[in-house]
């Protein structure tokens, strides 16, 4: 179980220390984390009629990922009016029609000019969708400005920023528990915690003048295991006779049918597969699945067995959640990747990132033979501990097939029950709004289609249609006593992409650009002109990159040289003075008809024109 225990030492343990190397860096990067004051008592104040709060979804709504929301309380004579809490600031990863992009992060324009009413930035767990866009959201925001999370999102949160310096590193870092309870005036705001494949998850309970509104934040229903932590779903009953006016659910799982697995049936398949393994036992999964890495320690330990951890960002986590005591590591099972050949095969796991098939992630360096001391041999067993993310699926049949290839065996998810998902399928979600049972159900986190079938999960739970609300990305809800409505009103809400040290400079057009040089190339023409007579000195120079190989295009090369000569001079003697950017446009167009006449393809053509 990955529940933190009591008696456990905060001092690191040995091996573990020295393998990585770090955990005097995490004391060092928590030492400023205060703890919340929680108020003894929630005092709910009281709106005038027309009291409301807007529920502002920037991102989370239309994908998953990006996940953030802000609620405003507006009440025109209260001293609370405009007052604002904001909940998670995550990143979503770039699709593959987005060369080049490294992330994608919320789009906060419509907040920028409220910022000073910002009360309270939430967190709800530490996965990249719900924190990566912290580093780049919070110096705009103000850095002053109070973030709340348990004590493992903020360790990582902390750790996290140390790479984003640059930016403004300083975070108000403020550490809540399940029972933590804050006062915001119009927004007095409790937890619960959650079952997720990350330890310290919670859903926010936010007390206000028009009634109870709960945020689940992401979760499942786990009922036979805590090793993901546990969804306190006895408060929840509680709250079910609160009559909670609305319920923001995670819709993430909302396409899958029945329960989502328990760990214990997780547990039990992976324990199989350590203890029986002939040969070395390469385990592939999230740095994040936490509960998972810390079963995975413990039943190798049970079996004897040495464990390799490899990967900057599962070495980051275990690291702090040992130092936080949700895992304790017996420090004589842990080698070095460089030292597993000194072991029986058998005797060895190899704990690893990657599984998603990321081109430099430690399981893809050691299939393409990139990895220092790693390399597949006939005998390894492969497991994929970890679901496939929908745009990763040619990744991974690519790493399949090359472990097959090598020789090794590979364990997916779908030959065995080797990973349990940490969003709620659709009884799940069913059970949480029976539990519950608001007034109103707002499904949140998913594609739109999720969101749909959440809906659909709602009717079967006994809730009318006009009590479901369905909304897009920068979509205002607007939430009143006894009701809930979406308006017309919608705030920027588009991407804000993040490119090297670019955030928000590269638009739909430079994206436009390059997917044109990834699919048909670039053709640049380079012709030097005599601006005395107009004619065209010497053979124009061609460079092409991703278009045709021009040792084999002799014959199409030699035209299209005829061809510019043609076009600028005719351009240069028809007009007087010479306009030089007709030239290069008719240079582009004209160029470009050959070219696709010839070939059927459309490269970004480029003229050059130097007078001399």
């Amino acid at each position: 179980m990955i529940t933190r225990s009591r008696n456990y030492r905060r001092k690191p343990a040995g091996k573990f220390a020295k393998t990585s190397g770090r955990v005097s860096d995490i004391r060092d990067e928590l030492k400023d984390v205060k703890k919340a004051t929680s108020a003894e008592k929630l005092v709910v104040p009281h709106g005038s009629p027309n009291a409301k709060i807007r529920v502002v979804p920037v991102g989370g709504l239309e994908e998953v990922g990006r996940n953030m929301m802000y609620l405003e309380y507006v009440d025109p004579g209260s001293k609370y009016h405009g007052d604002i809490i904001v909940i998670d600031i995550g990143l979503q990863f770039p699709d593959e029609n987005m060369p080049g992009i490294d992330y994608i992060i919320p789009n906060i324009t419509s907040l920028l000019p409220k910022k000073d009413k910002i009360k309270a930035v939430i967190i709800t767990h530490a996965h990249y969708d719900h924190i990566g866009g912290i580093p780049h959201v919070m110096p705009k925001l103000g850095a002053d400005i109070p973030l709340y999370g348990t004590d493992l999102t903020l360790a990582i949160i902390a750790k996290r920023q140390r790479d984003y310096e640059h930016l403004g590193g300083h975070l108000n870092l403020n550490e809540i528990s399940n029972d933590t309870k804050l006062d915001f005036g119009a927004f007095q705001i409790e937890f619960f915690g959650v079952s997720h494949n990350i330890p310290g998850s919670v859903g926010v309970i936010l007390h206000t003048p028009v009634g109870i509104l709960i945020h689940t934040g992401d979760f499942k229903i786990d009922t036979r295991s805590g090793i993901g932590g546990v969804t306190e779903m006895e408060k929840l009953r509680e709250l079910g006779e609160k009559n909670v006016l609305l319920l923001m659910s995670d819709s993430t799982n909302a396409r899958e049918p029945g329960h989502q697995f328990s760990e214990v049936d997780i547990q039990h398949e992976m324990e199989a597969i350590i203890r029986d393994a002939a040969g070395r036992l390469i385990i592939g999964t999230f740095a994040s699945l936490l509960g998972r890495l810390n079963e995975i320690l413990q039943i190798a330990e049970k079996y004897d067995k040495r464990v390799a951890i490899d990967g900057r960002s599962m070495k980051t986590n275990i690291e702090i959640a040992e130092h936080l005591g949700y895992i304790k590591v017996n420090p004589a099972i842990l080698i070095d990747a460089a030292d597993t050949h000194k072991y029986p095969s058998k005797k060895v796991v190899v704990l690893v990132t990657g599984a998603q098939g990321e081109e430099n992630a430690v399981l893809m360096r050691i299939v393409t033979g990139r990895h220092k001391f790693l390399k597949i041999q006939s005998g390894d067993t492969v497991v994929f501990s970890s679901s496939v993310i929908p745009g990763n699926e040619r990744s991974v049949q690519y790493l399949t097939d090359k472990l097959y290839r090598d020789g090794a065996d590979v364990i997916n998810y779908k030959m065995l029950d080797i990973h349990a998902g940490g969003h709620a399928k659709q009884e799940d979600l069913k059970l949480l709004i029976e539990t519950i049972k608001p007034q109103y159900l707002m499904p949140i986190e998913g594609n739109h289609s999720f969101l749909k079938l959440h809906a659909k999960v709602g009717r079967r739970a006994g809730m009318a249609e006009e009590k479901i609300v369905v909304a897009d990305n920068g979509q205002v809800a607007e939430v009143k006593k006894g009701s809930v409505m979406l308006t017309k009103e919608r705030v920027p809400a588009n991407y804000v992409m993040v490119d090297g040290l670019g955030v928000g400079d590269v638009q739909e057009v430079v994206l436009r650009d390059r997917q044109m040089l990834a699919s048909d190339g670039i053709f640049v023409i380079i012709a030097t002109v005599d601006s005395q007579t107009g004619k065209v000195r010497g053979s124009p120079d061609i460079i092409s990159r991703g278009f045709v190989y021009l040792r084999e295009s002799k014959e199409l090369l030699f035209q299209a040289r005829l061809l510019v000569k043609k076009i600028v001079e005719h351009s240069t003697h028809t007009m007087h003075p010479v306009n030089w950017t007709y030239v290069r446009d008719n240079l582009r167009d004209q160029v470009g008809d050959f070219l696709f006449e010839k070939t059927h393809r459309r490269p970004m053509v480029l003229p050059v024109v130097i007078e001399v």
